[in-house]
């Protein structure tokens, strides 16, 4: 729609004319966007907890590139696709920053 509305009853800017009212930031918006503290708190449960056992046989299917096998095994864990290519990209992460540091 036009920014501008005339007095016009026909056209592209049609209307009568108003003031257009910003619209509020509201704490919805930011629905889905992980903080900071709650990216920590994971890192440290995830350093503490270690991983399930159905994600260390991922991360052995992964090691000895068997994607294939570690796809259909997540998604029959965690329900969905795209939440198993998801736990796919995090744990292939996980095997790339260990090669990285050496453990």
């Amino acid at each position: 729609m036009a920014t501008k509305r005339t007095n016009m009853r026909i056209g592209l800017n049609k209307g009568h004319p108003t003031t257009v009212i910003e619209k509020r930031v509201r704490p919805a918006h930011r629905k889905g966007i992980s903080s900071t503290k709650t990216k920590f708190v994971r890192s440290i449960v995830r350093e503490v907890a270690g991983f399930a056992p159905y994600e260390r046989r991922v991360l052995e299917l992964l090691r000895n590139s068997k994607d294939k096998k570690a796809r259909k095994l997540t998604k029959k864990r965690l329900g969905t696709l795209l939440r198993s290519k998801r736990k796919l990209e995090e744990l292939s992460n996980v095997i790339t920053e260990s090669r990285r540091t050496g453990h």
